[in-house]
């Protein structure tokens, strides 16, 4: 029998988002459960996904992360993360807020896209389950 999971509701703050959208990157290619078991290392590694202070970080920061065992040591998807922090620091910034930036992305196909287009590691999945994370409504999906 499936698992049953319950959507959550919008994060209250920004790193809510970050912390939904750097899952997705690091559940690409790799077993969730995997990812679920090391999320409050990578969390306190990536100092409770502050957007600003991730953003922040630069190559001796990502050299440090690679030698951390408590985060996934992938390179391409520490550095992604960063990025993605960026480019949703800026996004937040021109729409005063995240949460304002995904509402005026539309339905959830035009968001889908919009989220693959923008930020690195998320395909149709990873934007379907980030949107469903940050408690915006989608079309059912199987839980496997």
């Amino acid at each position: 029998m499936a698992e049953e999971w319950t959507q959550p509701g919008p994060p209250t703050d920004a790193s809510g988002y970050l912390d939904a959208l750097a899952r997705v990157v690091f559940q690409t290619g790799i077993s969730w459960r995997v990812v679920e078991a090391k999320w409050p290392g990578i969390r306190a590694a990536f100092d409770d996904f502050d957007p600003d202070s991730v953003a922040a970080l630069q190559a001796p920061d990502i050299d440090r992360l690679m030698g951390d065992t408590r985060v996934i040591r992938n390179r391409k998807k520490l550095e992604a993360v960063v990025a993605n922090a960026r480019q949703m620091r800026d996004l937040a910034r021109e729409h005063g807020g995240f949460g304002r930036y995904l509402d005026s992305l539309g339905d959830v196909a035009a968001a889908r896209s919009e989220l693959k287009r923008r930020f690195a590691f998320v395909g149709d999945t990873g934007a379907w389950w980030f949107l469903w994370a940050v408690g915006r409504p989608v079309p059912q999906h199987e839980h496997q």
